[in-house]
């Protein structure tokens, strides 16, 4: 038999009232996150907001050459699309997944109508986006003044943190889209961090070995990113 998705894997959607609960259900809609799809361009209006489940969503800033560079990342945690309830509508980054998998889509309008509600979800919706903005400070910070292994190490486990096992499907072309640099650099990176046998490494899959190690190799952004997420928003439900 088909395993059928469950909405709650995502832990906004758990943390909800059963009252709000209830109310959601019906609108949700369960979506395959195939790698590389476009879930908005940057400047056009949202149509749906999106909570993945097993799937991670990178949200990059791109410039008129290009070029591109990743602000945050999102995934079982969280919620594509904020600034459709935070009154823009629209938002100059573009979505794309960055980890295939699940998740779940809302209708803008039905987003918009249970944000106006305010109570409990209002307030859900804005410690989450503040967590957000958190990430997005930290890794403008990292990529300014953080060395390129560094970064590869946070990169891995913010991403690590949003999935449930151990493993992730990526190239070294899309990660140096993410961060914004080479790929030789991130060759280089993850060549080091296999020899350290804090991974393994092969054909577009990075299997973490040590996240213990990859946390000491780290710089402090990782943990600061953590600790806001961990103290604004519910604890995660038990698996």
């Amino acid at each position: 038999m088909p395993v059928v998705p469950d909405p709650r894997r995502n832990h906004l959607l758990a943390a909800l009232p059963e009252a709000e609960w209830n109310r959601w259900r019906p609108q949700l809609e369960s979506v395959a996150m195939p790698l590389g799809q476009v879930l908005y361009e940057s400047g056009v209006t949202l149509t749906h907001v999106y909570f993945p489940t097993t799937a991670i969503v990178s949200l990059l800033y791109v410039m008129e050459n290009g070029a591109s560079a990743e602000i945050a990342v999102v995934g079982n945690e969280g919620i594509v699309g904020v600034s459709l309830f935070m009154g823009g509508g629209s938002t100059p980054s573009r979505a794309v997944v960055q980890s295939a998998g699940q998740g779940f889509r809302m209708p803008a309008q039905a987003m918009k109508d249970e944000f106006n509600r305010a109570g409990p979800v209002l307030h859900l919706l804005l410690r989450y986006t503040q967590a957000l903005i958190t990430q997005m400070a930290q890794t403008a910070v990292c990529n300014r003044h953080h060395s390129l292994d560094q970064q590869l190490c946070r990169w891995l486990l913010l991403s690590l943190d949003r999935l449930e096992g151990h493993e992730l499907v990526m190239t070294q072309e899309l990660i140096a889209n993410m961060l914004g640099v080479r790929r030789e650099g991130v060759t280089e990176g993850a060549l080091k961090l296999q020899g350290a046998h804090l991974i393994r490494y092969s054909r577009g899959r990075i299997t973490v070995l040590d996240r213990p190690g990859l946390e000491q190799r780290t710089c402090e952004c990782y943990a600061v990113v953590k600790k806001e997420y961990d103290r604004l928003l519910p604890a995660r439900p038990a698996t």
